[in-house]
């Protein structure tokens, strides 16, 4: 995972602040000011389109967002933010051009060096020891080698053979569970069921399942100055996850082939021979995103269906709804919030020249709420005709290799959900993750109605 680089928001509003004095850009400097405070009340229509910067996570933790995609998706889909927190990039904001973008990894690439995967990433040469390669960050042929190393994991044979056991921890996280007394989902279930899970993929010991997730939440926050000083401290975590596996990686090499993912690494000959980074990145996205997509969709349903509480009703009156509504939990919370490319050649998109060297970002969120492609894009619809229209586990050859786990975990909780509790109410304010890359909620205070 790219490092963000989020200390550039003084820069950024200095400069704008000088071309509103120049006349450049007609607002006012208290709604500057405020526009930029990503006041959660402030009216997206007084910010000029040139002014607005979707990649600020101020947005998403505070669940202002929708509003700005909503704008840019009506009055200009491919949209040039020449100054943003992240550097200029294009927003994409509509589900075709979205799916356009994603499909042509010809023209627009993934590779590290180049930018890869998040906005914000490293381009700059003296910043590569603090590069993370990864095959989601790479292009064919290389990314397809790599990617194909562990996609034998999740094919439907496998996962049928893994869900009674998924089965069997849910039912044990779920009775273990406080009845009538509030208490974190996040920490309590989403994270704990996650856990176990990367644990098993990965056959390492479950007394260290926490760590697993811990090392996936270092990666979202290595921009974060109220955790981290320098993304070069944060690194220094994560250089702990890499002497974690690397021991597990060196003894696999030395023992017959198992069916578990750092196995798998370690015989192929695609990736039996990985440096230290390149280790440590796929290692990194293998637990980021087998954490990060079910961690956060299963928190995000239990909100969505507590706002609506009609589509909780029909679930209730109909469990036979769940495997549409999984779909429907994931296109509504879309947890990774975009994906970014990088231009290999001059091109076009949506009517706008796009140069080469030039970054994109597929706003997956935004494509989600996408009214003409998606009827009734704003609403949660649990019994929806066609649940798996969403953009949320990409397309092409970077589509999401664990997209069929994800949604087994969502199906076989719900299900066992269904059979113990008449609700899993929310009773307080949730707390959402300060990032722009991954939509996620850290704290979600809820209680379970008998």
């Amino acid at each position: 995972m790219s490092v963000q680089y989020l200390d550039q928001n003084n820069e950024v509003r200095e400069s704008l602040m000088a071309r509103q004095a120049n006349g450049e850009l007609d607002i006012p400097n208290k709604e500057m000011a405020a526009a930029f405070a990503i006041d959660p009340h402030f009216d997206v229509n007084k910010i000029p389109l040139d002014a607005l910067d979707p990649s600020n996570p101020a947005l998403f933790s505070n669940d202002t967002m929708w509003e700005h995609f909503a704008r840019l998706r009506k009055e200009d889909p491919v949209h040039y933010h020449k100054e943003s927190t992240v550097g200029p990039y294009w927003s994409v904001t509509k589900y075709e051009d979205i799916m356009e973008v994603d499909k042509k990894h010809d023209v627009f690439s993934s590779q590290a060096r180049l930018g890869g995967i998040t906005l914000g990433g490293i381009t700059r040469e003296d910043d590569d020891d603090f590069a993370l390669p990864m095959f989601i960050a790479m292009d064919p042929p290389k990314h397809d080698a790599q990617r194909k190393v562990v996609t034998p994991m999740f094919i439907p044979r496998n996962l049928a053979d893994l869900e009674p056991l998924i089965r069997e921890r849910i039912g044990v996280i779920l009775d273990g569970l406080p009845r009538n007394e509030e208490f974190n989902w996040v920490k309590h279930v989403s994270v704990e069921l996650t856990g176990q899970m990367l644990a098993t993929l990965f056959d390492v010991p479950q007394e260290d399942r926490l760590k697993l997730v811990y090392w996936s939440d270092t990666v979202q926050s290595l921009g974060d100055p109220d955790l981290f000083d320098t993304p070069q401290e944060g690194f220094q975590v994560l250089f702990e996850c890499l002497a974690y596996f690397t021991e597990f990686y060196e003894q696999r090499k030395k023992e017959p082939p198992k069916f578990d993912l750092i196995s798998m690494l370690a015989h192929d000959p695609s990736t039996n021979n990985m440096s230290p980074q390149e280790l440590l990145g796929n290692i990194i996205l293998l637990i980021v995103g087998g954490n990060d997509t079910t961690r956060n969709s299963i928190s995000g349903g239990v909100l969505a269906l507590n706002q609506n509480p009609r589509e909780y009703e029909k679930l209730l009156q109909n469990p036979s709804l769940i495997p549409k509504m999984v779909s429907e939990i994931i296109r509504w919370q879309t947890p990774l919030a975009h994906m970014a490319r990088t231009a290999l050649e001059d091109t076009t998109l949506g009517g706008k020249q796009i140069k080469k060297g030039d970054r994109l970002a597929m706003w997956y969120i935004s494509g989600n709420r996408d009214e003409d492609y998606i009827e009734d894009a704003d609403k949660f619809i649990i019994d929806r005709a066609n649940p798996r229209t969403h953009t949320a586990f990409g397309y092409g050859v970077h589509r999401c290799v664990g997209n069929r786990l994800a949604e087994m975990q969502l199906r076989v909780m719900w299900e066992e959900i269904q059979k113990r509790f008449s609700k899993v109410e929310v009773t307080g304010d949730p707390t959402l993750l300060h990032s722009s890359f991954v939509h996620g909620i850290t704290d979600l205070p809820v209680t379970l109605r008998d």
